[in-house]
């Protein structure tokens, strides 16, 4: 069967250059009015003046009197005023209306009442302790500004205002189709057999849709058959999504049918782009001028398609930018090897030592989504930089906050399901250790332990000379460090065998036996 071939890959930049280019935002995405409370997180769609001022009348600001500024001049302390009820005062709480002739308010601590009598010892200024008309907003000024997101400051400005309604653009809606004869869809809640997946790419990227304040539907999972997936992608187009997503299909398989479908629905404007995770996304724009994206099949790749492709482009649709996660620099603890010409983004394991963040780089296959779960934060490789050393600065962008990284033991070296245990049990702590662990063999847990970058190491590393474990390593490359030495579990090697040991293995000697395969872990 015919194979896609990539059209040339392209930057992330040029490639959402070339979707903006080709998209009509002012038809695609269009202002809808809505009630003021129901607008948080929306983008005006014009400039909003106010109608009312705020507040609308003068009023006390504090718990006292209202007096009259100019007939308090000549109080003094040991030197009390005295003032008599409704002729020269008026008892006022924080919000009431200044009374009619009154310019100034006396804080109740700093006034002596006496029946009708009230004695005070300081003078007033007028407008003391006084809310002014249009103190906080003034009728008919510029209150907020076109494209503005709405903060939950923002609605409470707007109502004091007298804006009941709010002129803002329309959701960003995507419709998600995940595809694929070998994917099973999660709400049957299947049992997996050979071959078979749960799909949960939609699902991942629903969830990252509504975290960005879209809306997006998907369907069940499409089989590899062109008619079924033409179908549910026309299906989708007259739907009121703004934008498709067709899950899977889009690399250069016998069975990826995502970029003739694309076709047939529109035009294919990017078909690769030039970094890793990624590659093989897809963008286009139908003939109804809705965009079309093919996401990859892997999570990973599936994740940078729509972080780095689809929330910019929807962000320029929706007249926004994109929140940007905070950066920081990250000390890498080993190697970091990269391909030129190829954008990289890598998963980083992320902890202080010291005063300095450093950072293992963790698995970097496209099919591993745990390694976005593990990963405190992202970095990313240039296209013109042939990898990094270790030691060398990298900025990354987190996944996490910053708060949370003071929070997290760091841990390099051998791995053990003891760990996973500890783990758990530090995040039930009244301040909760997230415990970050990456797994580079025991001399390389010991090594970073030595430069500095991590906390601890994991290693079981047996002497043969002394018959002993970890100390003669440590004493010969880690020699001066201030260390303590915890022994977390005791290990037992042994030989795993097919079910009921049917070659009678009983030890390494029986490996040598006529008919004994024996392949090392």
């Amino acid at each position: 069967m015919e194979r896609n071939i990539y059209l040339q890959t392209i930057a992330i930049e040029d490639a959402v250059a070339r979707l903006t280019a080709a998209l009509n935002r002012e038809t695609l995405l269009t202002p809808q009015r809505l009630p003021t409370q129901d607008a948080l997180g929306r983008v005006t769609a014009g400039p909003i003046f106010a109608r009312l001022s705020a507040p609308t009348f003068h009023s006390a600001a504090m718990d006292g009197i209202a007096v009259r500024a100019r007939e308090t001049f000549t109080a003094r302390e040991g030197q009390p005023l005295e003032l008599t009820k409704d002729e020269d005062f008026v008892s006022v709480n924080t919000g009431n209306p200044l009374p009619e002739g009154f310019d100034a308010v006396v804080m109740i601590e700093n006034v002596v009442l006496d029946g009708d009598t009230a004695r005070i010892e300081a003078p007033a200024f007028p407008f003391q302790h006084v809310r002014r008309i249009g103190e906080d907003i003034v009728a008919t000024e510029l209150l907020l500004p076109q494209h503005r997101r709405l903060t939950p400051y923002d609605l409470g400005a707007l109502l004091s205002a007298g804006i009941w309604e709010v002129d803002v653009f329309e959701p960003f809606r995507l419709a998600l189709i995940p595809t694929g004869d070998e994917v099973l869809d999660y709400t049957t809640r299947p049992e997996p057999g050979p071959g078979q997946v749960v799909e949960s790419n939609s699902v991942m990227l629903q969830a990252m849709a509504a975290e960005w304040g879209w809306q997006a539907t998907r369907v069940p999972p499409v089989p590899d058959d062109l008619e079924a997936l033409s179908a549910a992608v026309d299906m989708a187009l007259a739907s009121n999504a703004h934008c498709v997503v067709i899950g899977a299909g889009s690399s250069a398989g016998s069975k990826d049918f995502t970029r003739r479908i694309m076709e047939a629905a529109g035009e294919v404007l990017v078909h690769g782009i030039a970094a890793m995770p990624g590659k093989p996304s897809l963008l286009g724009v139908a003939k109804n001028g809705k965009l079309m994206v093919g996401a990859p099949g892997y999570p990973v790749s599936a994740v940078i398609c729509f972080e780095k492709l689809v929330r910019p482009i929807a962000a320029w649709l929706g007249r926004t930018l994109p929140e940007t996660r905070p950066t920081v620099q990250v000390e890498l603890t080993r190697k970091l090897p990269s391909r030129l010409g190829s954008r990289e983004f890598v998963r980083l394991a992320v902890g202080k030592v010291r005063d300095k963040l450093v950072g293992t780089p963790l698995a970097r296959a496209a099919g591993q989504i745990t390694t976005l779960t593990r990963a405190q934060a992202m970095a990313s490789v240039p296209e013109q930089v042939e990898g990094l050393e270790a030691g060398s600065e990298v900025q990354a962008e987190l996944l996490t906050s910053t708060g949370e990284l003071d929070r997290t033991l760091l841990v390099i070296g051998s791995h053990d399901n003891t760990l996973d245990l500890l783990a758990n049990e530090l995040m039930a702590l009244a301040e909760p250790v997230r415990l970050a662990s990456t797994h580079v063999g025991s001399m390389g847990g010991i090594s970073a332990l030595k430069d500095g970058r991590t906390l601890v190491a994991g290693a079981h590393l047996f002497d043969p000379e002394s018959g002993d474990f970890n100390f003669p390593f440590l004493e010969r490359h880690a020699s001066g460090l201030d260390v303590r030495v915890v022994n977390l579990a005791v290990r037992h090697q042994g030989l795993m065998v097919a079910p009921d040991n049917p070659k009678k293995i009983k030890g390494v000697a029986d490996l040598a036996r006529e008919g004994v395969r024996f392949i090392n872990r």
